[in-house]
């Protein structure tokens, strides 16, 4: 893709603040002392990676698909909700588009979101033909549900509530019938470390440390034409998130240290209903999902005030910026650290069938469901923004492909819309799985020669990731100002000078360090958007701001290691009409 960020305006008077930010090209690491080859890396096992590796063996000679611990212990094994696409036929693409681009909050890119909704029913009549079973009725025909946002059900889901379980299940049970096949390759408990270029920036491979015994052990390279991230998410850069451990920002950081665009870092969504488990309560979060209120359960405070009535015509179901900020807003008005879910009057049955596992987590963790009030509270769930790519999954670099969570095509805008995300991932992991094959034929994706790019390596002790998390947690988090985030920045900056004389390369230093850059990034992105909009909440710009912010914000380090920030207007979006 051509690279936004050369079409971008710079944002020097909010920006100097952030001059002297900078990130290494690569972090310290031992020289790798083994290589594999293939036409193409694919790194991470969520619904995205998995579905562009088994398209992409049909296609080229060899596949290596690199995942981080187990293949399902990525985030697609945690989506409770399901996954959304026009499949009733009194449902239309349109309407689906229709209200993506409304929870986007205007600046979603429309053609990317044309193409999820239009190409995602095949997709997921396909993940049913490959064998993910879907809840059905009497008559063998989908369940449909609906989530916030929507405004009709679309919403397919399978176990009640896992879903992504079971499109994982599915998924790599199609894995291990090729296991065997020459043409696809699988290494587990293998974190990247940083991509390879070579010397004209063409993505070439990766660095990966992997923990194991015999040949492929320790720190090896993988050379490719092509590498596909399908990493996930950012959610450990908080104290507090819905995301697994796995979730430290690897293949944003490593494609930022390469040189890629990232896009709006800044939209980070907080899930409405993350259940409170008291104060200080750290790490993975239970999750309660919005399936719960698509099924009637609604929110009250403390005092037992449906609030959300009078805050949107949607009310519970309205879009999970709007639920998440509500919920914030009516926490600081009762000095209550929670509100709380009443699902009492769906029924004992009915919740254990439709949310097995929602209630059964509930119950481990002294709440009922069926007869207690759910204290709930926004935590961190997901990432809007990532490595900026185009139709196709093609980034800023030659040769690098992103899908899934770290990547930001586009579609989610300012805020995702409920259950787009396995979506996003299954249909632009099959764009990808065509278009390299495409651009092989075509001569386009050759072998480089890793290059070793200029300037010194970096890396953050692991001893300070809390430190790091609680910064971005207190600056950084669901509501920000300039105040906050300055002093953000100051704190993340001090971590960065540190002397990394102490740190011992490994996975856990090298994860800190990913978070630690990202946090930078995201804390300077946030900075100089000076608005609310979506996922992006400033008490001190508490307005949406189209006449200077309908756009998008890219970030790119550039030769000397400093990140240049530039903001890329974007047309006011016309709403379709719902059919």
């Amino acid at each position: 893709m051509a690279d936004p960020h050369a079409a971008g305006q710079p944002i020097t008077a909010r920006a100097e603040v952030f001059e002297g930010l900078a990130v290494p090209p690569r972090l310290v690491a031992p020289a790798p002392g083994w290589v594999a080859r293939a036409d193409v890396v694919v790194v991470g096992s969520g619904i995205a990676g998995l579905t562009a590796a088994l398209r992409l063996r049909e296609r080229v000679d060899k596949v290596l698909l690199v995942t981080k611990t187990l293949l399902n212990e990525g985030s697609t094994e945690w989506a409770q909700g399901g996954i959304a696409a026009a499949l009733d036929p009194a449902d239309s693409p349109e309407a689906h588009l229709a209200d993506t681009l409304v929870a986007g909050v205007g600046v979603c890119d429309v053609e990317a979101v044309r193409a999820l909704v239009t190409e995602g029913p095949d997709r997921v009549r396909e993940l049913v033909a490959l064998g993910a079973n879907f809840d059905t009725d009497a008559d063998g025909d989908l369940k449909l549900t609906r989530e916030g946002g929507h405004h009709t059900d679309r919403i397919a889901h399978a176990g009640g509530d896992a879903t992504g379980k079971e499109i994982s299940r599915a998924l790599i049970e199609q894995l291990r019938r090729v296991q065997d096949d020459p043409g696809i390759e699988v290494i587990e408990h293998a974190l990247v470390v940083d991509l390879l270029t070579d010397s004209s920036g063409h993505v070439c491979g990766v660095t990966l440390h992997v923990i194991g015994e015999g040949e492929i052990d320790g720190i090896g390279a993988a050379h490719a034409r092509a590498v596909v991230l399908a990493t996930g998410g950012l959610g450990q850069i908080y104290s507090s998130t819905t995301n697994p451990p796995v979730a430290t920002g690897d293949g944003m950081a490593a494609a930022l240290r390469a040189g890629a665009v990232l896009a709006d870092l800044e939209f980070v969504q907080f899930h409405p209903t993350v259940l409170w488990l008291g104060e200080g309560s750290t790490g993975q979060q239970p999750l309660i999902s919005e399936a719960v209120r698509g099924e009637g359960a609604f929110l009250v405070d403390i005092d037992g005030v449906r609030f959300m009535k009078d805050v949107h015509p949607m009310a519970d179901l309205a879009p999970r910026d709007v639920v998440a900020r509500a919920i914030v807003d009516r926490m600081a008005q009762t000095g209550q650290p929670h509100v709380f879910l009443d699902a009492r009057h769906l029924g004992k049955d009915f919740l254990e069938e439709r949310f097995p596992s929602i209630v059964r987590r509930c119950r481990e963790l002294g709440f009922d469901p069926a007869s207690d009030l759910l204290p709930v509270a926004p935590a961190q769930h997901y990432a809007s923004g990532g490595i900026r790519t185009d139709l196709d999954g093609r980034s800023s670099l030659d040769g690098l492909y992103a899908c899934g969570e770290v990547s930001c095509t586009g579609v989610h805008g300012a805020n995702r819309l409920a259950s787009n995300s396995l979506l996003e991932g299954l249909v632009f992991a099959h764009r990808i799985a065509d278009d390299i094959p495409r651009r092989i034929e075509a001569g386009e994706l050759t072998p480089g020669e890793p290059a070793e790019r200029p300037g010194s390596p970096g890396i953050c002790d692991s001893k300070r990731r809390v430190k790091v998390q609680r910064h971005m947690t207190a600056g950084s988090g669901p509501v920000r100002s300039a105040e906050s985030m300055l002093q953000t920045a100051e704190r993340l900056g001090s971590q960065a000078a540190k002397t990394p004389t102490e740190a011992e390369p490994g996975p856990r230093t090298w994860e800190t360090t990913n978070l630690l850059h990202i946090g930078q990034v995201l804390t300077a992105m946030a900075y100089v958007r000076e608005e609310s909009r979506g996922g992006h909440v400033r008490s001190d710009f508490p307005q949406r701001d189209d006449l200077r912010f309908l756009g998008n914000t890219y970030a790119v380090r550039r030769g000397d290691g400093r990140v240049g920030l530039s903001f890329v207007h974007v047309p006011e979006q016309v709403e379709s009409p719902r059919t």
